[in-house]
């Protein structure tokens, strides 16, 4: 486990990369105001993840910065450790790094590499980032999880990190990824949120988000009894975005908690991806902070 003070509940802020730079720091140091003691985003085609992650490091006093997840293909392994090294250093205790093997379209069509058969490349970059010379020396409290979907992933995750970091899963996965992971590992996962009043409303904005989400989690999702998983049938959409009022998404989180989970960030998915869902995140912080 690892040492850093996630909470059992943190935000996940997937949009950040569309804020301005004031707006981006504004919206950590709301997410921190609220009392959110977590704050994750990821690494597409924005900002680069260290850099973003030393703005929003310094935005806030004592909020967990962590990258959900910086991608492997954006900087070689030596430059990822010396980048955390340096932020562990700057910001004892308050900066978590995740790392993914992205997807293959970014990593060929959007950076010009060869994709590789992800664990074993994974497991590559986690030796070479362990041999690196440069920067700071590994501080106590620098720890990494991975982004793990796949049973494989999830072992390597056991194996060479502090744990793991799903996205976008159902809480069935959420108690497989536990007992593949054992009882000591981080289980810091993602649950994709629609808070909305008018139900048909958010089953619209679920379906569409969980159809972006399927392709890659297809074959995962009908190994956790979602046989027939590319019709997104209602039984697999609520699986993939819990919707409805802050006290269903405080329901749906303790259901994943109760399946092994350590700490649940939110994803919170709008009409207006642009602007910080700063009305949400305040409901959610009512009913579950």
């Amino acid at each position: 486990m690892n040492a850093l003070a996630l909470g059992r509940v943190g935000i996940w802020a997937g949009e950040m990369d569309r804020y301005p730079a004031l707006a981006l720091r504004q919206a950590a140091a709301a997410i921190e105001d609220l009392g959110y003691p977590a704050l994750w985003f990821p690494e597409t085609t924005g900002r680069e993840a260290m850099a973003q992650a030393a703005l929003l490091l310094s935005a806030t006093r004592q909020t967990v910065i962590a990258t959900g997840t910086a991608s492997i293909y954006a900087r070689d392994a030596v430059s990822a450790a010396a980048a955390q090294r340096t932020l562990a250093e700057a910001f004892p205790g308050r900066f978590l790094l995740g790392l993914g093997v992205s997807h293959p379209a970014l990593v060929t069509d959007v950076r010009g590499h060869r994709f590789g058969p992800p664990v074993a490349t994974m497991r590559a970059y986690l030796d070479a980032m362990e041999a690196a010379p440069f920067g700071p020396p590994a501080a106590p409290g620098a720890p990494r999880v991975l982004a793990a979907l796949g049973p494989k992933m999830l072992q390597l995750a056991a194996e060479r990190a502090c744990g793991a970091h799903p996205l976008g899963m159902p809480v069935e996965h959420t108690r497989r990824a536990r007992s593949l992971l054992g009882p000591q590992a981080l289980l810091a996962v993602t649950q994709l949120v629609v808070l909305d009043s008018s139900r048909a409303r958010a089953a619209e904005s679920a379906r569409a988000h969980a159809a972006a989400a399927l392709p890659n989690r297809l074959a995962l999702l009908r190994d956790l009894g979602f046989d027939d998983a590319e019709s997104l049938d209602g039984r697999l959409v609520d699986a993939l975005v819990a919707t409805g009022g802050a006290e269903d998404i405080a329901r749906r989180v303790e259901l994943h908690l109760d399946a092994g989970a350590d700490h649940v960030s939110l994803h919170v998915l709008t009409a207006t991806p642009d602007e910080p869902p700063l009305r949400q995140w305040q409901e959610l912080a009512a009913q579950l902070l």
